[in-house]
């Protein structure tokens, strides 16, 4: 069996609390020098990473000399923006080593339910892989709430793996992979080598709490496999542990647990925007915006738009109708009605004088927009 790390091109890469801090003693520096050491070969495989990494709470309580995670929301926020601290300079430190740059993105979900705030930090990270640079992410648990906090990075991994369509998440824990039983309880457990994400036996397997340093436990792993594959993502479940793991999966070796999506990315994404997202507008394209869409699989420029009907926002979707009035696409758009209006049938460099920024230089970039 081969790894499916092997032929993607955007990984996710996710570490836990317990291997950041080598289970809550404080940053285990040495560790993450190696991660990075593995993220800057990736990156010269042609490969773009994300990494996606718990631990400035584990940080925090350390710094603190807290020896019990804390229950009280203030204290947890308290003990995020103390460790946030040594958590991004420890990271930028290590990525520096090897001529990377590190970039900074805290996240709530309020930023990924929001389509303004999802269109922001997708634009975002794109540019910075655009750039080269290791984009490390953390959810914002210094002013995130019960409400809104994605509760384990588990499920902040598999958002984001949505969020940049990403071909396979890599989420690196202190197991072997998905057990059919807690090894550390029973010695007959067995890894799981390969499975179907979303398969409910595997769900069945994957009981059992985290740890007292992090939040999540296997079930959060493989919930979040479910969720990647949603946008046609594969998982990798793997230890942290494991010498050179992420060179091994990238070389085609299989280590740990492959869960497999079943969808594939195009119909996953297509199935997303056409039918779970709500139109809040419509405009009109002429021929010539038509063709480059349906023949040439182009983005939608202003300078293709007629005509403008709805009150949407940025971020939100809007049909594209033909000059008939048939609707022969959809996608989320970059300005707002009132933009779009004062921008249709104008170049994408004329988008900054008549609005004084430019946002992106189309109105619905192809990557957010399906043919119907």
């Amino acid at each position: 069996m081969q790894s499916i790390v092997k032929g993607s091109r955007r990984i996710v890469v996710k570490v836990g609390s317990s291997l950041v801090t080598n289970q809550g003693q404080g940053l285990d520096h040495a560790a993450l020098a190696c991660w990075a050491e593995q993220i800057a070969k990736l990156n010269e495989m042609d490969k773009e990473v994300v990494l996606v990494s718990s631990g400035a709470i584990a940080e925090g309580m350390q710094r603190l000399k807290w020896k019990k995670r804390p229950h009280a929301l203030y204290e947890l926020q308290a003990a995020a923006a103390v460790g946030q601290m040594g958590l991004v300079q420890a990271y930028e430190s290590c990525f520096r080593a090897h001529g990377l740059h590190a970039a900074q993105i805290l996240l709530t979900h309020e930023d990924l339910s929001d389509r303004k705030r999802y269109l922001n930090a997708r634009s975002t990270l794109l540019a910075l892989l655009g750039m080269n640079v290791i984009p490390v992410i953390n959810e914002n648990d210094t002013v995130a709430t019960d409400e809104i906090r994605f509760g384990d990075n588990d499920t902040l991994a598999a958002l984001v793996t949505n969020l940049i369509e990403a071909d396979v998440l890599i989420i690196l824990t202190d197991q072997g992979g998905l057990f059919t039983a807690d090894p550390r309880k029973n010695t007959q457990a067995r890894l799981v080598e390969e499975a179907r994400a979303g398969d409910p036996a595997i769900e069945a397997m994957a009981g059992g709490a985290g740890s007292d340093i992090g939040r999540g436990g296997m079930l959060t792993k493989v919930l979040a496999a479910k969720r990647a594959a949603r946008s046609g993502a594969h998982t990798v479940i793997a230890s942290g542990h494991e010498p050179g793991v992420l060179i091994q999966l990238a070389e085609g070796n299989a280590v740990g647990t492959q869960l497999l999506a079943e969808t594939m990315m195009l119909a996953a994404r297509k199935q997303w925007l056409a039918d779970h997202l709500q139109m809040r507008g419509n405009i009109t394209l002429d021929e010539g915006a038509v063709k480059a869409l349906a023949v040439g699989g182009k983005s939608l420029l202003s300078i293709g738009v007629t005509n403008v009907s709805g009150n949407f926002e940025r971020g939100e979707v809007v049909g594209c109708l033909d000059a008939r009035g048939k609707e022969i696409a959809r996608g989320l758009v970059n300005y707002s009605a009132a933009e779009t209006r004062r921008i249709l049938r104008r170049t994408s460099n004329e988008i900054e004088a008549i609005l004084g920024y430019v946002g992106e230089p189309e109105l619905i970039h192809r990557d957010n927009l399906v043919l119907l």
